[in-house]
């Protein structure tokens, strides 16, 4: 044979290995009472003579790492015939198994006991499963078909929802490889299901689920249920239509009551909701609907180039969370606004809480949006025992990038564009077409949008890769909404938090441009007398304040360890901002204020 030929059936041979090739797990609950699970891990048709079997230590929608591979134990590797293999534990996380014959089953034991979107939980009243918490994957397989039987306790009349696809067999499903895999989470319980179908473009039907762990009866969950449904509607109404959901309809698996953690995780097909109260079935509950909905666009296919392929193994560091988390925040609270659920009172809250994230954080003040994002390593329920300085130099790329996006919509706006066409624009251009952007690409998308490449070049140059303050007041009053000082006249220290005692302690740290911070003080001090006057409480150091105004100067005698040291403090006028209706303080809503306020807040659902 010639050399052409023997290198054809070389990769043929490797191709049929390829397909060959399958991940089976059996999970089953032998004690839910303890919260553990059994999980077995079939590999066969493998060529290979050594496997690499690992935890992850990251998972979809979450960038810091997490040690998962600490709740795995009684681990075991045998082979077809049960003969126990040679398996060595090489890191934490990671076991090599050697000896392999075309097949290997590994045996281990997993202990969850914390439901969210983040971990997995494992109880006698019901399993929520993220898949990186819960199972081995083997490294040099990561292409490999898989397939999950799960053996639900008999008589329990539990469902499972998950975006996984069905199997052949009951409660068996399916996934094409790792990312898709690790990406679908999976509840089991007794579930509640709901069920709408909506038009999507070209006639189509789009499917949703909601699968609901809550106390709740029939009619107060469908009655929830209509709800969520008109939040997937006005989101839709943002991109023109659904993304075609690669599992036949896309499931909101929700966990309503106290049993859980409090998350929300986005992922292709589905979102793992938990909200640890009581269900009341109150438009309360719909933030985390709207936010993790709006994802189903930004993110899972509007997706940053630095986040493709997602690595299990490690962080996974992103220069677009501003825009892939922040932007989706800020249409998380402008959906519920527009859909009716939020009060323009209750949405001016929210404008108020961007607008002082943007104006008076010492970390808008110091980094980039850009830059905070690149901090998620860190922050992202990252676990940590010592303290940082985050408070002076860090702003969470959320509410930041959310600021960002409410001075983007409101500059466009005025141009008489806006900021949806602009996200629509950016699906058809990245998310539809499934093309990974950088931030150089979302500066050329807003030039092509708005004709003009100066403006975005400019506003990229100062709020997206610089942190120039942003004038949000001229443009607010557009809408009839003004922006005003919320404590306009009042004396002010700095924003605390204070043991109370003989003594106030100061329990975080003392912020730039602070009062406090100027004088010297920080966290851990103990203010004894402020004007010579003992201090053991808030009320105390307010009824102070309350005597002065900006402009004066106090003394302070505090300790600092074992030191008493005596500080003066210059007070000056609280800087924080409020948004309210124009109209709440009597002034007039111009017929073209009300046109822009409307064109803005109001329904688009036709």
């Amino acid at each position: 044979m010639t050399k052409k030929i023997l290198s054809l059936i070389a990769l043929q041979a490797i191709a049929f290995h390829a397909l060959a090739q399958k991940i089976s797990y059996d999970v089953s609950f032998p004690n839910l009472v303890h919260h553990e699970a059994n999980i077995k891990v079939n590999v066969s048709d493998v060529p290979q003579k050594e496997l690499t079997f690992r935890m992850s230590r990251s998972s979809p929608g979450r960038y810091a790492t997490h040690e998962y591979g600490k709740n795995v134990y009684e681990v075991s590797a045998s082979d077809k015939s049960g003969k126990k293999l040679d398996i060595q534990h090489i890191d934490g996380d990671m076991y090599r198994v050697l000896g392999i014959n075309g097949f290997v089953k590994v045996e281990y034991t997993l202990y969850a006991n914390h439901a969210d979107g983040t971990y997995a939980g494992i109880d006698a009243s019901s399993i929520q499963l993220n898949m990186p918490a819960t199972f081995m994957w083997v490294k040099e397989l990561q292409n490999a078909p898989m397939e999950v039987k799960f053996n639900l306790p008999k008589e329990s009349k539990w469902t499972i929802a998950t975006q996984l696809l069905k199997g052949k067999e009951p409660n068996t499903f399916t996934a094409p490889g790792l990312q898709y895999f690790m990406d679908s989470p999976t509840k089991i319980g007794k579930l509640i299901w709901k069920e709408w179908t909506l038009e999507n473009v070209d006639g189509k039907q789009s499917k949703f689920k909601l699968a609901l762990e809550a106390n709740a009866s029939d009619s107060l969950s469908s009655s929830f249920a209509d709800k969520v449904k008109k939040v997937t509607q006005e989101a839709k109404t943002i991109f023109g239509e659904y993304p075609v959901f690669d599992s036949p309809e896309y499931t909101f698996l929700a966990s309503i009551n106290p049993y859980v953690k409090g998350d929300g995780m986005e992922h292709r097909n589905s979102t793992m909701i938990s909200i640890p109260v009581a269900f009341n079935g109150s438009d309360n509950l719909l933030g985390v609907f709207s936010h993790e909905f709006f994802h189903t666009w930004n993110v899972e296919r509007i997706r940053p180039k630095s986040l493709e392929p997602f690595n299990f193994e490690k962080s996974n560091m992103s220069f677009e969370l501003w825009f892939a988390e922040g932007f989706t925040q800020y249409y998380g609270d402008l959906i519920l606004e527009r859909a009716g659920f939020d009060p323009l009172a209750d949405y001016c809250q929210a404008l108020t809480f961007l607008v002082n994230t943007k104006e008076n954080t010492p970390g808008a003040k110091r980094v980039s949006p850009v830059q905070a994002s690149n901090m998620a390593v860190f922050v992202d329920a990252g676990v940590a025992v010592d303290k940082t300085n985050y408070p002076n130099f860090y702003t969470s790329y959320y509410p930041y990038g959310a600021s960002i996006a409410l001075a983007l919509d409101l500059e466009l706006r005025s141009k008489g564009l806006n900021l949806d066409d602009f996200m629509k624009m950016l699906w058809l251009k990245h998310g539809k077409p499934e093309i990974p952007y950088s931030v150089s690409d979302l500066q050329t998308v807003l030039a092509d949008y708005s004709k003009d490449a100066d403006f975005a070049a400019s506003f990229f140059t100062k709020y997206v890769n610089g942190h120039e303050s942003f004038d949000y007041k001229p443009l607010l009053a557009k809408a009839g909404l003004t922006l005003k000082k919320q404590s306009e006249g009042q004396a002010w220290i700095g924003d605390l938090r204070f043991k109370e005692g003989s003594e106030l302690t100061i329990l975080n740290n003392t912020l730039i441009g602070s009062p406090l911070y100027a004088a010297g003080l920080d966290v851990d001090d103990q203010i004894l007398r402020v004007e010579g006057k003992a201090i053991g409480s808030q009320n105390d150091l307010n009824t102070i304040l309350k005597s002065h105004k900006p402009g004066d100067k106090i003394t302070v005698e505090y300790k600092h360890r074992e030191e008493t040291k005596l500080a003066t403090i210059a007070l000056i006028e609280n800087p924080r901002l409020l948004v309210v209706p124009s109209e709440t303080l009597g002034q007039a809503l111009t017929p073209e204020m009300q046109k822009f306020r409307s064109a803005w807040l109001d329904s688009r659902i036709k």
